[in-house]
């Protein structure tokens, strides 16, 4: 029997295929541009003799449901999956499940409605996964389909720290709260570093950080979350590409009285136009590191700031922790940046943080310890795999005993 891991963009369609015994991999891939003139379809997969191959199909995908259909056509035309009835399960990467998700649920109606209803708390990202789940609902409704939450891993943050030092009354009747992000790449990510070093994932203090386009810092305790920089949204708490992260809220006051800004522009200034690209005009740090080294100031100056922000955070983590273990950078830039891992962790070894320069500018696909002999904080690189904690906790919820 097979896992079928879906995760619903905006405008895309992120799809990978598990053995459910072993969760090997057979088959990764994703539908871009979903909604424009022309999308974009890729397929890696083993064939039947074990050999790796890649399919690209470009073509017009309208819709979601257009998406699934070249999905499902390009697994059964190349035999990786040939009937719906090989899978035992569907599990779907859902971003905010506000304080009633804390684990993994089989997914109904009821679960549907509630899903819905955390539409305001994350408008970007919970309509796409709602879309993916209705429509996989309808072309799989033998299936048993299982919603992973992004937001769960963090539940058991404590109440000191998720709650913001507003009127009390705005989280009775609002819900505003610290809900934080990228849940289960950190926990997916601390749990392997923990694997690597022969630790017990239980007794360990961990700082994850999470770089990409959207980045993220948590502080993990004997396998609890019990801080994490994104807040109410996925736009507090580092710089990131296009969002702002953590500023002094006066500042939108300020615009609305001295410019007239709207709500809506302030959100889209804030979410799309600030962060890396609102201090240089890119948000890709590939592009942004070879514009620094060719001597670009503003690129150059965002990088400053980027590292900047995060190496705050660290310290403010090891302080809230009481020490660290461990410290973990993951996602494409913490993975594959040398240069970001070294500027934020600069003259940190008063921390317990001695990172080796050597062994940090290597590059390897697994799992990499970048740290000097005398670090009292074991630095690893560990690459993220957000689907295959997915298919974990869909094998886990579907292997439950029905109470």
């Amino acid at each position: 029997m097979k896992i079928l891991v879906l995760n619903a963009g905006s405008s895309s369609l992120k799809f990978q295929l598990f053995n459910m015994l072993d969760l090997s991999s057979l088959a990764s891939g994703v539908i871009e541009q979903i909604g424009e003139a022309q999308g974009h379809a890729r397929v890696e997969y083993f064939d039947s003799s074990g050999n790796g191959q890649v399919l690209e199909v470009r073509q017009s995908v309208p819709d979601h449901r257009s998406g699934m259909e070249l999905m499902a056509k390009l697994l059964r035309d190349n035999e990786i999956l040939t009937e719906v009835s090989e899978l035992a399960g569907i599990g779907h990467r859902v971003v905010h499940g506000g304080e009633l998700f804390h684990e993994p649920v089989l997914i109904n109606d009821e679960v549907i409605e509630v899903i819905k209803e955390l539409v305001p708390l994350a408008p970007l990202h919970n309509p796409a996964n709602i879309t993916g789940i209705e429509v996989a609902m309808e072309q799989a409704q033998n299936i048993p389909h299982v919603a992973v939450f992004d937001t769960a891993f963090h539940q058991s943050i404590p109440e000191h720290a998720y709650l913001y030092a507003l009127p009390y009354r705005l989280y009775e009747e609002q819900k505003i709260r610290r809900y934080g992000f990228h849940g289960t790449s950190h926990h997916y990510v601390s749990k392997k570093a923990a694997e690597y070093l022969n630790r017990s994932f239980d007794e360990m203090k961990i700082i994850s950080l999470h770089l990409g386009n959207g980045a993220s810092v948590a502080a993990i305790n004997q396998g609890k979350c019990v801080d994490t920089s994104m807040g109410f949204t996925p736009l507090e708490g580092l710089v990131m590409g296009t969002r702002s992260g953590d500023l002094d809220p006066a500042i939108l006051f300020y615009l609305a009285r001295e410019t007239g800004m709207t709500i809506a522009e302030m959100d889209t200034l804030l979410n799309k136009e600030s962060g890396l690209k609102g201090i240089c005009g890119n948000n890709d740090m590939r592009t942004i590191g070879q514009r620094a080294e060719r001597g670009d100031a503003k690129a150059q100056l965002a990088i400053e700031i980027f590292c900047y922000r995060l190496k705050k955070y660290v310290g403010a983590y090891i302080a809230a922790l009481g020490g660290a273990d461990c410290l973990i950078f993951t996602g494409g830039i913490g993975e594959n940046d040398s240069r970001v891992r070294a500027k934020s962790l600069a003259n940190l070894d008063v921390l317990g943080l001695a990172l080796d320069t050597k062994k940090n500018n290597s590059r390897t696909d697994t799992i990499l310890e970048i740290q000097k002999e005398e670090s009292r904080c074991k630095i690893l690189v560990v690459p993220t795999d957000e689907e295959f904690e997915i298919a974990t906790q869909t094998v886990e919820r579907l292997t439950l005993p029905s109470l």
